[in-house]
């Protein structure tokens, strides 16, 4: 009795790559395995490059949120004394910055006074959201000190203001004009408590391009800005800043043992969870999308598939009387069909990662193709994004893509093993 085959055997190998090669006159259907081959190609790198650029969104979102804003705020929950309003500033901030600064994974530690105000200049008023801040600290926001746009210089801030280039443009502003800040929360008299006014020269304009910082951000040094608001001896927060800013839970925890019973912690997660929630939907809804364009891709290939079997009618009867089993014939058109869904999965992989790397070049044409078509957009507050190629989008690129070609091919290939070879032979 002969010994059974062996699954994927090498003449198993040998006659798929026959057929596929085999042109129509031959009985072959190469033109339909190579649209097929085009469309897995095709559907695979619009799958890659989608993931990529959605990967870089989120991306430059996150570095645009945090280049100009804290990983973690730390505050104090409010106290109220004598009949006093609320306190909510933190007391004992030179005393707890030590202990936050040996924490692990702590980059950088801010002490920060914060206010709004009303910024006058000449007649042109607009309301400002102050920040005090010292230099060396305000030199670790990236967003801020190496904006896009600047004026003036950080080297005097300890003489001044830095001010948003769109609150700049509100007040009519310029390097070396002195604004005037006028708070709310002045010195208390016996009539009550009067406006606090103050002027200082603008030594710094800043153009993040993010426009809620643009529109209404302001820093003033910190020890000016406690002077100004009343915070002697105190602040109102303090910033962290981290080395892995997705990596927040651990610090998050250890903060309470160091700061107090009294504090509790805002995260950038916290402050913009609802805008991160949005991408992700939107990003599991486009995955399913090209899921789909995957598919349909795939489904080619059974097409293919079925023309070939109808083709080679003749050759399965005479291997199947040759002695080749239902489960060889199986294999031999399964290969087929693998073979172009693997061959296009690679190719499309490919080309996405090549389309990802290129991504500013790629803009670069359609700007030049479409006449300043990308400047003009940006210049009206579109984003046109990075692309971020991360190994467990490809993993997924490449399992979805590999998962639907190889199991449409079974149905074809399940049809050409159970053909009778009698039925296959009797009009040959």
């Amino acid at each position: 009795m002969a010994k059974p085959t062996a699954p994927f055997a090498p003449f198993e190998w040998m006659i798929a790559w026959r057929y596929l090669r085999a042109r129509r006159a031959e009985g072959g259907v190469s033109t339909m395995t190579w649209i097929s081959l085009i469309g897995i190609t095709l559907a695979v790198f619009a799958l890659v490059a989608t993931l990529a650029v959605r990967a870089g969104l989120r991306a430059d979102f996150v570095d645009a949120m945090l280049g100009g804003n804290a990983h973690i705020e730390l505050r104090y929950v409010a106290v109220q004394e004598d009949g006093r309003a609320p306190d909510t500033t933190i007391p004992n901030y030179s005393d707890i910055l030590p202990g936050i600064e040996a924490l692990q994974g702590v980059d950088d530690v801010a002490p920060l006074v914060r206010a709004q105000v009303m910024g006058s200049f000449r007649g042109s008023n607009a309301p400002a959201d102050v920040y005090g801040i010292s230099r060396a600290d305000l030199l670790e926001y990236p967003l801020v000190a190496n904006a896009e746009g600047q004026q003036g210089t950080l080297d005097r801030f300890d003489e001044g203001v830095a001010v948003g280039s769109q609150l700049a443009a509100q007040l009519r502003i310029g390097i070396g004009d002195r604004v005037k800040l006028i708070s709310p929360d002045g010195a208390r008299t016996a009539l009550g408590i009067t406006p606090r006014i103050s002027a200082y020269e603008v030594v710094y304009i800043f153009s993040t391009g993010q426009p809620f910082m643009d529109q209404s951000r302001m820093y003033l040094p910190l020890a000016e800005a406690q002077s100004f608001f009343n915070r002697e001896g105190v602040v109102d927060q303090i910033d962290l800043r981290l080395a892995e800013p997705e990596n927040l839970t651990p610090v998050v925890d250890a903060l309470r043992e160091v700061a107090g019973d009294r504090a509790y912690s805002w995260t950038w997660q916290d402050r913009f969870g609802g805008m991160l929630r949005a991408l992700e939907l939107q990003n599991n809804a486009i995955f399913i999308v090209l899921a789909i364009v995957v598919l349909i891709a795939a489904l080619n290939i059974v097409s293919g598939l079925i023309m070939l079997v109808k083709n080679k009618g003749r050759d399965i009867g005479i291997l199947r009387t040759m002695g080749l089993s239902q489960g060889s014939i199986l294999r031999i058109f399964f290969l087929c069909g693998a073979w172009v869904g693997t061959v296009g999965t690679v190719l499309g992989i490919a080309l996405g990662a090549l389309f990802s790397a290129n991504i500013e070049h790629v803009y670069r044409l359609v700007n030049m193709l479409t006449g300043n078509g990308v400047t003009d957009l940006e210049g009206r507050g579109f984003i046109f994004p990075s692309a971020v190629l991360s190994a467990g989008d490809v993993l997924s690129a490449a399992v979805l893509s590999l998962t639907l070609s190889w199991l449409v091919t079974l149905f074809p290939a399940r049809r050409a093993a159970r053909m009778n070879p009698v039925e296959a032979l009797r009009y040959e």
